[in-house]
C-alpha cells in the first residue's frame, strides 16, 4: 500500500469555503493613506488621491495591492487571512470538520495573485477562503503535504477583484 497523507475526507473538502470576511465600504481616505504609504518617499500618482480627475466618476481607484481588511472587517475575521490557527497545519481541516494528517511543521511554499476589476471607494469587498488543491511530494524529511488555499475577493456587484493562492508545505 502506498503511503499518503491525503484521506478521502480531506479530498471531500477541497473547494469548500472555510472562512469569509466582508469589509466596510472602502473610504477615499483609506485609499489615499494606502497610496501615500506604498509610494513613500515619493508622492503617489494623482489618480489615487484626486477625485476630480475623472469627471465621469467621483470615486477613487485603489492601488491593486490595497487591502480593505487591513484594519478590521464588518463580518468575519478582522483580516481576510486571519482564521486563527496559523501555527496548526490541520487548522483548516478542523474548521471543515475533517481530520487532518497530524503533521507538526509547515512552511510557506509560495503565493500567486491574479487581479480582476479594480477596487474603488465605496466598494464593499467579500473574501471567501477555501482549500483549492492538495498534493504530496517526497523530500529529505519524508512525505510532505502541499496544501493550496485560495482567497477570492469580490465586490458588491459580484465582480472578482483578486484571487490569491498560497501553498503551505507541511511535514
Amino acid at each position: 500500500m502506498t503511503e499518503t497523507h491525503i484521506t478521502t475526507a480531506m479530498r471531500s473538502v477541497v473547494g469548500v469555503e472555510f472562512a469569509s470576511s466582508t469589509s466596510f465600504p472602502i473610504a477615499k481616505s483609506d485609499i489615499r493613506r494606502w497610496a501615500v504609504a506604498v509610494y513613500y518617499p515619493d508622492p503617489p500618482p494623482q489618480y489615487f488621491w484626486d477625485d476630480t480627475i475623472d469627471e465621469a466618476s467621483p470615486e477613487l481607484t485603489a492601488p491593486a495591492e490595497f487591502n480593505p481588511f487591513a484594519w478590521m472587517s464588518s463580518h468575519g475575521p478582522a483580516r481576510a487571512d486571519d482564521t486563527g490557527g496559523a501555527d496548526d497545519p490541520d487548522y483548516q481541516f478542523t474548521i471543515l470538520g475533517v481530520e487532518g494528517p497530524g503533521l507538526k511543521f509547515q512552511v510557506n511554499g509560495g503565493m500567486s495573485v491574479t487581479y480582476g476589476v479594480p477596487m474603488k471607494s465605496g466598494d464593499v469587498i467579500t473574501a471567501s477562503l477555501s482549500i483549492a488543491e492538495l498534493g504530496e511530494r517526497t523530500g529529505r524529511l519524508g512525505l510532505m503535504l502541499l496544501k493550496t488555499t485560495e482567497a477570492v475577493w469580490t465586490n458588491q456587484d459580484g465582480a472578482e477583484v483578486k484571487r490569491e493562492r498560497m501553498t503551505i508545505i507541511s511535514y
